[in-house]
């Protein structure tokens, strides 16, 4: 390639990148809401969960109390408990699970589990201290219709003005996703398990 050529290549891109800024700077300048954005993330791939406690740690740079309410998962001895329980003071966990259903096989249990975790969610849905609050795989005692959804919304909504929610699990239902602000859904391409591979620490769990 000549240096004519490369300059003029270099030149496009700089227009390119000119007017793609002026995009961006224009967004920019239109979002000013400051309010607590409702997230959901769904979809059958890996990484719903990992996503949201990704945003837990952003939250507590900036001082933020978080709470974290896990509904269907049951172990105590993730990775990701056992660093955010160093923080006291800013993060509330809690495992409110029994495991997944095909674990339990009590559809009474599990019921009343996932109600007794929705209590305590709606607690600190409550609080404006907690400006982060998460609902790990909540989306299935929606599905299964162990929590009535209308209730929830109605909590989500009436929340303090300025807290972020992360709801994480599969088949979202389509009220939660219209009520949510931000909704990303992972689709899996691979997963190492269905090769073979075991859960592995630090990863998986």
């Amino acid at each position: 390639m000549s240096e004519k050529q490369i300059e003029e290549r270099n030149q496009r891109h700089s227009a390119r990148m000119q007017r793609k800024k002026a995009v961006v700077d224009q967004h920019i300048a239109e979002a000013q809401i400051e309010r607590g954005v409702l997230v959901v993330n769904t979809g059958n791939g890996k990484g719903k969960s990992s996503s949201a406690f990704g945003v837990v740690a952003r939250a507590l740079g900036h001082g933020m109390k978080v709470a974290v309410i896990q509904f269907i998962k049951g172990r105590s001895d993730t990775g990701e408990e056992g660093f955010f329980r160093r923080f006291p003071d800013l993060v509330s966990w809690h495992v409110m699970g029994d495991g997944f259903t095909w674990d339990t096989q009590d559809r009474d249990k599990d019921e009343a589990r996932a109600q007794e975790a929705w209590a305590l969610a709606a607690r600190y849905l409550a609080d404006p201290a907690y400006a982060l609050v998460v609902l790990d795989e909540f989306t299935y005692p929606l599905k299964y219709g162990w929590q009535p959804l209308a209730p929830v919304l109605e909590v989500l909504a009436a929340r303090p003005p300025l807290q972020h929610v992360i709801i994480t699990g599969r088949a979202a239902p389509p009220d939660l996703i219209a009520a949510a602000d931000t909704v990303s859904e992972i689709n899996q391409v691979k997963h190492s398990f269905v090769a073979g591979v075991k859960a592995m620490p630090g990863l998986e769990w």
